[in-house]
């Protein structure tokens, strides 16, 4: 097996030209031709493309997808996120562990399945649901948990377990998914009339500069949640100097609860190269990359399709629809699993082949991005928009949203409700108005922007969705009446100490002291003094994390604190001895006690 693998390995490596900032590819490669990367395969890669053991090393361990021990077969990644338990993904759990004779991260003795927990995989409007290696199955319940596992026992072929086919796309041969789009509401802008080519055409009737100016004039701001003016991040990156360019779309919507991307891919792909190809143009660069989560590379032959066929037409590669000197390609990279790789410099560490380890700001990447050169990211509503105010100009966008939130914007709607799925409304509608759409009778709390958004409730519902008040890349998580607040929170705060990189204190170590207070009011165990830690604790993070994730993981205790003070203040209590409640005394002394073979007088 080992020759095999060196032999494969090298070939790999020639594949990609021994170019370092391919190795997420490369140990994909490896994952899936041998279960796993061992040492044995780290250094080999390492001597291949002449770069340190430990970057190799590092990667391998950094991201969920590889492993250096063998996997399973089929690894069967069971999605955990809140709104999987609401639907029963406990149950469906203990079936497939009963039917596996296994527990969660273990292997079966004959190495066909391996069974794992995994954070929100895009799917939060079927759940529960579940990457079978890298097929999708949706909807599971105990029952059909129990029949699959029979099924793949008989021909070990995940793809074949969508025996019914989604709607779009999904139904085609090339995805052959079972996943279901649920547009709910199909908007005029995103979701509008597609006019394949239009948008490109005219913007190359322009000079770079019109085009940006173009997008300025519609105000256009960021889809991801943070809102940025797209134009003027346009106009940096062509303004920095570099020898390339480079425009990245970020497709990977890890926020749990968000699953309007997946929908974009499958359906409306070629608006998002569109996109980006007018990015290509007006900053001047002639590389780009679609940085594609892990759990959707069921949708890789799709979009490399959708690719191929551009290029066949003249809309990528060389002298771009007659336009000479304008060549503009896209590569589409994958992912390995990590929430961490959303936010844009981790993303860019990641596909330069790297740990995703966040990169401290200044230098932005529209100043110094991947592989060092200037850099634009945007995600794949951000590019729709453009490719649609391209074809029909700033004025028609504009005519949608409110004074500060022009346009329309993707929601992702999930939980109690009946019609969960993807909407599509303009900016200003408030959030009652999108409860009633998406049919949810007795809300009691609502998660906007996903874990690091919000937890509002029913005396914040005639709130708008827009940049100014309720802000969001768009996840919406519905609780209702009979759900206990504290047990989302805590739910939430789990994934993100697991997400944390732990590169920087504050988020590595606030993220746990948060959870466990949460632990301790769950248990009876709160005190006043409690609140005012969480608040002291989010603060710390909040000024002090390296990025992003650090910076707004504590928003799910400290927002539910503010809008559901109720909720805590009837967790905590003093103690009548005036002894911290939260401490053991006995538990604290146990330890102490079996080495010295005696019991503590104090306990």
């Amino acid at each position: 097996m080992m020759s095999n693998c060196k032999a494969f390995i090298k070939k790999a490596c020639r594949d990609v030209g021994k170019d370092p900032a391919r190795l997420i590819d490369l140990l994909h490669a490896v994952q899936n031709a041998f279960r796993c990367v061992n040492e044995e395969a780290i250094d080999q890669i390492a001597c291949e493309l002449q770069i340190p053991r430990v970057q190799v090393d590092g990667a391998v361990t950094f991201y969920s997808f590889f492993s250096k021990e063998p996997k399973g077969r089929i690894i069967i990644r069971l999605c955990n996120d809140i709104i999987d338990k609401l639907h029963g993904v406990e149950e469906v759990g203990q079936a497939l562990t009963e039917e596996l004779g296994i527990e969660f991260g273990q292997t079966t003795e004959d190495g066909a399945f391996s069974l794992e927990w995994t954070p929100c995989i895009g799917m939060s409007d079927q759940a529960p649901s579940a990457l079978v290696n890298e097929a999708v199955v949706t909807r599971l319940t105990p029952e059909s948990a129990r029949q699959m596992i029979r099924t793949l026992r008989g021909h070990m072929d995940p793809h074949q377990l969508a025996t019914q086919l989604g709607d779009g796309n999904n139904a085609s041969p090339l995805v052959h998914s079972m996943v279901r789009n649920n547009i709910r509401e199909p908007g005029p802008i995103v979701f509008g009339p597609v006019n394949r080519g239009e948008a490109i055409r005219k913007s190359l009737g322009m000079t770079p500069a019109e085009v940006i100016r173009v997008l300025k004039t519609a105000r256009l701001r960021g889809r991801g949640g943070a809102g940025f003016p797209c134009g003027m991040k346009w106009e940096f990156t062509r303004a920095s100097e570099g020898d390339r360019k480079f425009i990245i779309c970020n497709a990977d919507e890890g926020e749990p609860g968000t699953f309007k991307d997946r929908v974009l891919l499958t359906e409306f792909a070629d608006r998002i190269f569109a996109g980006m190809t007018i990015g290509g143009y007006a900053i001047g660069a002639q590389e780009g990359l679609l940085y594609l989560r892990a759990e959707y590379a069921y949708l890789k032959p799709h979009l490399e399709d959708v690719l191929a066929k551009r290029r066949a037409d003249g809309w990528l590669g060389q002298n771009i629809h007659g336009k000479q000197g304008f060549h503009f390609d896209i590569r589409i990279q994958l992912g390995a699993g990590a929430y961490v790789c959303g936010e844009e410099t981790s993303l860019i560490t990641s596909a330069e082949g790297l740990r995703g380890d966040p990169k401290n700001r200044p230098p932005y990447p529209a100043q110094k991005g991947y592989l060092g050169y200037p850099t634009v990211v945007n995600n794949c509503e951000t590019l729709c928009c453009v490719t649609r105010i391209m074809e029909e100009g700033a004025a028609t966008f504009s005519e949608h949203g409110t004074e500060h939130s022009y346009g329309t914007k993707l929601l992702s709607i999930s939980g109690d409700c009946s019609r969960p799925g993807v909407y599509e409304v303009d900016f200003g509608v408030t959030l009652r108005e999108v409860l009633q759409m998406a049919g949810s009778n007795d809300p009691k709390a609502v998660q906007i922007g996903g874990p690091s958004g919000q937890m509002v409730g029913e005396d914040q519902f005639d709130r708008k969705i827009c940049f100014d008040d309720l802000a969001t890349g768009g996840s919406v998580m519905v609780f209702g009446g009979t759900r206990n607040i504290l047990e989302i929170v805590h739910a939430f705060m789990e994934f993100f100490v697991d997400e944390s990189c732990g590169y920087c204190t504050p988020c590595r170590v606030g993220n746990v002291l948060l959870k466990e207070g949460i632990e301790r009011l769950l248990d009876g165990r709160g005190e006043p003094n409690d609140l005012e830690q969480f608040r002291k604790i989010g603060g710390m993070m909040k000024s002090c994390s390296r990025c992003g994730l650090g910076q707004t993981s504590w928003r799910p205790v400290i927002t539910s604190l503010d809008h559901f003070p109720s909720v805590y203040e009837s967790l905590v209590r003093e103690d009548p001895d005036g002894f911290r409640r939260s401490f053991d005394l006995k538990e604290a002394v146990a330890l102490s006690e079996d080495i010295t073979g005696r019991k503590s007088i104090h306990a």
